[in-house]
Protein backbone atom coordinates (compact mmCIF):
# COMPACT_ATOMS: atom_id res chain seq x y z
CA UNK A 1 0.00 0.00 0.00
CA UNK A 2 1.17 3.54 -0.74
CA UNK A 3 -0.17 6.87 0.51
CA UNK A 4 -0.23 10.09 -1.49
CA UNK A 5 -2.15 13.34 -1.87
CA UNK A 6 -5.28 13.15 -4.01
CA UNK A 7 -5.44 14.74 -7.45
CA UNK A 8 -8.47 15.96 -9.43
CA UNK A 9 -8.38 12.72 -11.45
CA UNK A 10 -9.10 10.75 -8.26
CA UNK A 11 -12.55 12.32 -7.87
CA UNK A 12 -14.62 9.38 -9.26
CA UNK A 13 -12.86 6.89 -6.95
CA UNK A 14 -13.25 9.24 -3.99
CA UNK A 15 -16.97 9.63 -4.73
CA UNK A 16 -17.34 5.83 -4.63
CA UNK A 17 -15.67 5.76 -1.21
CA UNK A 18 -17.88 8.61 0.01
CA UNK A 19 -20.93 6.61 -1.14
CA UNK A 20 -19.91 3.91 1.34
CA UNK A 21 -19.28 6.43 4.11
CA UNK A 22 -22.51 8.36 3.64
CA UNK A 23 -24.55 5.14 3.42
CA UNK A 24 -23.64 4.44 7.05
CA UNK A 25 -23.92 8.01 8.41
CA UNK A 26 -27.17 9.27 9.87
CA UNK A 27 -27.04 12.84 8.52
CA UNK A 28 -25.72 12.43 4.96
CA UNK A 29 -26.69 10.73 1.71
CA UNK A 30 -24.59 10.29 -1.44
CA UNK A 31 -24.83 13.14 -3.97
CA UNK A 32 -22.10 12.84 -6.61
CA UNK A 33 -22.53 16.39 -7.91
CA UNK A 34 -22.11 17.87 -4.42
CA UNK A 35 -19.31 15.45 -3.56
CA UNK A 36 -17.45 16.30 -6.77
CA UNK A 37 -17.74 20.03 -6.06
CA UNK A 38 -16.54 19.57 -2.49
CA UNK A 39 -13.65 17.28 -3.41
CA UNK A 40 -12.45 19.70 -6.09
CA UNK A 41 -12.65 22.63 -3.64
CA UNK A 42 -10.25 20.75 -1.40
CA UNK A 43 -7.91 19.19 -3.99
CA UNK A 44 -7.55 22.38 -6.02
CA UNK A 45 -7.00 24.59 -2.94
CA UNK A 46 -4.49 23.00 -0.53
CA UNK A 47 -4.75 26.02 1.76
CA UNK A 48 -8.34 24.88 2.44
CA UNK A 49 -7.45 21.25 2.99
CA UNK A 50 -5.89 18.13 1.60
CA UNK A 51 -7.01 14.59 0.92
CA UNK A 52 -4.69 11.67 1.46
CA UNK A 53 -5.42 8.43 -0.36
CA UNK A 54 -4.20 4.88 0.14
CA UNK A 55 -3.53 2.91 -3.03
CA UNK A 56 -3.23 -0.84 -3.41
CA UNK A 57 -2.61 -2.54 -6.76
CA UNK A 58 -3.25 0.70 -8.66
CA UNK A 59 -6.62 1.46 -7.06
CA UNK A 60 -7.66 3.79 -4.26
CA UNK A 61 -8.77 1.75 -1.24
CA UNK A 62 -9.08 4.48 1.41
CA UNK A 63 -9.19 8.23 1.88
CA UNK A 64 -9.02 10.83 4.61
CA UNK A 65 -9.58 14.57 4.26
CA UNK A 66 -8.08 17.27 6.43
CA UNK A 67 -9.59 20.77 6.41
CA UNK A 68 -7.51 23.61 7.84
CA UNK A 69 -8.38 26.52 10.12
CA UNK A 70 -6.79 28.60 12.86
CA UNK A 71 -7.53 28.26 16.57
CA UNK A 72 -7.51 31.53 18.46
CA UNK A 73 -7.30 29.52 21.70
CA UNK A 74 -4.09 27.85 20.56
CA UNK A 75 -2.85 30.65 18.33
CA UNK A 76 -1.98 28.02 15.77
CA UNK A 77 -3.26 26.08 12.77
CA UNK A 78 -5.68 23.23 13.44
CA UNK A 79 -7.29 20.55 11.29
CA UNK A 80 -10.72 19.02 10.99
CA UNK A 81 -10.61 15.39 9.96
CA UNK A 82 -13.70 15.52 7.76
CA UNK A 83 -13.98 12.20 5.89
CA UNK A 84 -12.22 8.93 6.65
CA UNK A 85 -13.27 5.79 4.83
CA UNK A 86 -11.72 2.46 3.87
CA UNK A 87 -13.32 0.47 1.07
CA UNK A 88 -15.51 -2.27 2.58
CA UNK A 89 -13.48 -4.99 0.86
CA UNK A 90 -10.30 -3.73 2.51
CA UNK A 91 -11.43 -3.16 6.08
CA UNK A 92 -9.50 -4.93 8.85
CA UNK A 93 -6.42 -4.81 6.60
CA UNK A 94 -4.62 -2.14 8.62
CA UNK A 95 -4.99 0.39 5.77
CA UNK A 96 -7.14 2.68 7.93
CA UNK A 97 -4.60 2.80 10.75
CA UNK A 98 -1.74 3.46 8.33
CA UNK A 99 -3.69 6.18 6.55
CA UNK A 100 -4.74 7.85 9.80
CA UNK A 101 -1.12 7.76 11.04
CA UNK A 102 -0.07 9.43 7.78
CA UNK A 103 -2.80 12.08 8.14
CA UNK A 104 -1.74 12.87 11.70
CA UNK A 105 1.90 13.15 10.60
CA UNK A 106 0.86 15.35 7.67
CA UNK A 107 -1.14 17.68 9.94
CA UNK A 108 1.79 17.91 12.36
CA UNK A 109 4.12 18.74 9.46
CA UNK A 110 1.76 21.60 8.52
CA UNK A 111 2.00 22.89 12.10
CA UNK A 112 -1.47 21.82 13.22
CA UNK A 113 -1.76 21.71 16.99
CA UNK A 114 -5.15 19.97 17.13
CA UNK A 115 -7.13 17.56 14.97
CA UNK A 116 -10.87 17.40 15.57
CA UNK A 117 -13.31 14.89 14.13
CA UNK A 118 -16.96 13.92 14.42
CA UNK A 119 -18.47 10.44 14.44
CA UNK A 120 -22.07 9.35 14.66
CA UNK A 121 -22.92 8.91 18.32
CA UNK A 122 -23.87 5.26 17.73
CA UNK A 123 -20.79 4.37 15.62
CA UNK A 124 -18.92 2.66 18.43
CA UNK A 125 -16.54 0.84 16.05
CA UNK A 126 -15.29 4.17 14.65
CA UNK A 127 -15.01 5.61 18.15
CA UNK A 128 -12.88 2.64 19.26
CA UNK A 129 -10.73 2.99 16.11
CA UNK A 130 -10.04 6.67 16.78
CA UNK A 131 -9.45 6.07 20.49
CA UNK A 132 -6.76 3.51 19.61
CA UNK A 133 -5.06 6.30 17.66
CA UNK A 134 -5.11 8.64 20.68
CA UNK A 135 -8.29 10.65 19.99
CA UNK A 136 -10.36 11.43 23.08
CA UNK A 137 -13.97 12.52 23.50
CA UNK A 138 -14.46 16.25 23.91
CA UNK A 139 -16.84 17.95 26.30
CA UNK A 140 -17.75 20.30 23.43
CA UNK A 141 -21.16 19.67 21.86
CA UNK A 142 -21.35 20.04 18.08
CA UNK A 143 -24.23 22.23 16.87
CA UNK A 144 -25.25 23.02 13.29
CA UNK A 145 -27.08 25.59 11.28
CA UNK A 146 -27.79 25.02 7.60
CA UNK A 147 -28.22 28.62 6.38
CA UNK A 148 -28.85 27.65 2.76
CA UNK A 149 -31.95 25.62 3.53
Amino acid sequence: MSIRLATPGDTPALCRLLDQLFAQEAEFTPDHAAQTRGLRMIVEHPEVGEILVAEQDGGIVAMVSLLYSVSTALGAPVALLEDMVVDAANRASGFGSQLLDAAIAHARQRGCRRITLLTDSDNHAAQRFYARQGFQPSSMLPMRLLPGQ
